[in-house]
This record gives C-alpha cells, structure tokens and sequence, in this order.
C-alpha cells in the first residue's frame, strides 16, 4: 500500500517513471491509469443529484453511495477506453499531446495494451454492478435500465467517434447534467423533474468548459489527426469565447433560478466565485501563448494544457459555493420551512 501515491492521485495526474510504476501497489497504478484526479467532477454531480433528492425529501445514504460509486467506475472506464482507443488509432504515439501531461499507460510502457483493457474491463464490471444493485432495489425500474444503458453508450463511444464528430463537448454537457443529475435524482426519488435538470446547468456548464478547453489546447494537433472536435470545427477564437459565455451563463442561471424562486437568495453566494472568474477571464480573451508564461505550472495538470486548468479553476471554485449554497439552501428548507419561505423572492 501506498497512501500517500493514492492521495497525489487523487490530486494531480502523477508522472511516473517504468521503475517507479512497477513499485507501486494496484491501486496506485489503477488511479494513475484512470486518471483519478479529474473524478472529482463526477463525484460533484453524484453529490448534487443527492443533494436535490434531499432537498426533495428522497435522499437515502446506501442508494446515493451505490450511485456515486457507478458513476466514478464508469467515468474511470472512459478514461482507460478513451487512452486505448486513441493508442490503438494511432492518436496518443510518436510523442503526441497527450503524452506530455500525464503518463499514457500504453504510450509510456506502464501497461500492455491487454492489460489496459483488462484494468478498462474490470472497472466497467464494477460500474455496472452497482448499477444493477440499484435497478434491483428499485423493482427492476425499466427507467433505471435505461439511465444505464444510455451511460454504456456515452462510456464506450465517446472516445470514437462522439469526439470525432464534434459531439464530445455535448456528451459532457449530455451526461454530467441530465444524466448523472437528472437522472442519479430519478434513482434516488423515482421520479424525473426537469427543474432539476435546470438547476443543475450551472454547475455542469462549468464541467463542459473544462474540456472545452482541454479541446481548445488541442486543437492543432486534433485537426492534424483529423480529430474534429467542437474547437476544431468552430476554430480557436470562436471555442474561447464559447468558454467565457459558458462560465458567465453559469452565474446567470443561479440567479434566474433564484428569481423564478426554484433556489431561495442564500445561492447567491455563487458570487463568491467571481475572484476565479476574474481571474481567468483575461486569458481566454487571447490565443493560447506560443510558449509557457514564467508563472504557469507545468506538466501534472499545467502546461502544454493551459486553457484547460485556467476552467478547472474556475470550475472548481463555482461549483464548490455552488454546493454550499445548495446545502444551505437545503439545511434551511429542512430545519427552518418558515424562514426558507420568507427568503424566497416575491
């Protein structure tokens, strides 16, 4: 066991040399591999998807642990399917982008391509295991299977050809949303409510400018590989401004939510997040500079990404008062209904 290799993990994507990785225990090596550090989106969706199903009175702990844990296992398959797909296709070889930010488990000789699919396979495994523990506790709910069989599709295709066809940034927009909210709501409560679905656009359009960017970092070397992803088609300048609408969008939903009094004021301390936005909001008004700036990291997460860790910032501090706000907004709908309704706006 490794504890502290676990917890870098769980924080940046870690480089790693042959010697090291061979060292290391299995579960060291299956985050590295499935990239872990960037499961925290996923697991912010589980929480907010029981986070309204509480605030709806159908929150229930060992359900909502089933879910969240389903959902991290196939967000990890993605990411090991994506890195065997793109290996095998020819995308992640000859010193390709990918490979410069984090250890590409095949391109890097930590893992044959058996055993990549093996660690994709078992992880899948899982996922759907807790995926059937839910549709049995739910009476086999056809609705459930469904939910299921629509995250397999998103799991195994997104990497071909979704991302090839400029449907990747809908598909995150697609599953972080709808499905893992709406739907992880439905799991929970058994019933669908298309105001959650809105409520939880705030947050996800903060996921999609996250690979929005990453996509946007790519785009010389996707167009080269005839990768067309949303960047790619709708050209650098174009896909930066997209990404600004997308982080300002944000703060505009919470308040028309407030207005339409789905939220009550208290999520108005989404606010608090406006130092990131501000603080990233210039660099997306330029193209991507040629070489690092003297203050940006590098590698783990920095450069040659650069748009992409500039919108997990302001992803990251959004969606974490986006949670506060929520689960205040609960706590006081739980415990204090009279004053929850005098806050609503009139």
């Amino acid at each position: 066991m490794n504890v502290s290799m676990w917890k870098k993990a769980l924080q940046v994507i870690p480089a790693v040399e042959k010697d090291e990785w061979d060292a290391l225990d299995i579960i060291s090596k299956w985050l590295i591999a499935s990239r872990a550090a960037v499961l925290i989106m996923t697991f912010i969706s589980a929480a907010l998807a029981g986070l309204f199903a509480w605030r709806d009175g159908g929150f229930a702990f060992l359900p909502w642990l089933a879910m969240t844990l389903g959902l991290i296992f196939s967000h990890a398959a993605n990411n090991l399917l994506n890195d065997y797909t793109d290996f095998v296709r020819g995308v992640d070889q000859d010193n390709y982008f990918r490979t410069m930010y984090g250890p590409q488990p095949i391109a890097h000789g930590l893992l044959t391509r058996r055993q990549l699919l093996t660690y994709a396979a078992v992880t899948g495994l899982i996922a759907l295991a807790f995926g059937l523990i839910l549709v049995a506790a739910r009476s086999w709910d056809l609705n459930i299977l469904l939910l299921i069989a629509a995250g397999a599709f998103f799991v195994l295709f997104y990497t071909w050809p979704l991302k090839y066809i400029a449907m990747g940034e809908i598909a995150v927009l697609l599953v972080w949303g709808p499905l893992m909210i709406g739907g992880g709501y439905y799991v929970l409560t058994g019933a669908w409510d298309w105001n959650v679905v809105w409520a939880s656009l705030p947050y996800v359009l903060g996921v999609t400018t996250v690979i929005f960017g990453k996509h946007i970092d790519k785009i010389a070397v996707d167009r080269a590989k005839k990768i067309y992803t949303l960047p790619v088609v709708l050209g650098e300048r174009i896909s930066r401004y997209t990404v600004i609408a997308m982080m300002v969008a944000s703060y505009l939903l919470v308040i028309a939510l407030i207005l339409t009094r789905y939220f009550t004021p208290v999520m108005a301390v989404v606010l608090l997040a406006l130092p990131a936005l501000r603080q990233v909001f210039p660099a997306f008004l330029q193209p991507k500079p040629e070489t690092r700036p003297a203050d940006f990291p590098e590698g783990q997460g920095g450069w040659p990404l650069y748009f992409a860790p500039l919108a997990f910032v302001n992803n990251r501090s959004f969606g974490g008062y986006f949670m506060l706000g929520l689960l205040a907004d609960i706590l006081l709908h739980t415990f204090l209904p009279e004053f929850w309704v005098s806050l609503q706006v009139n």
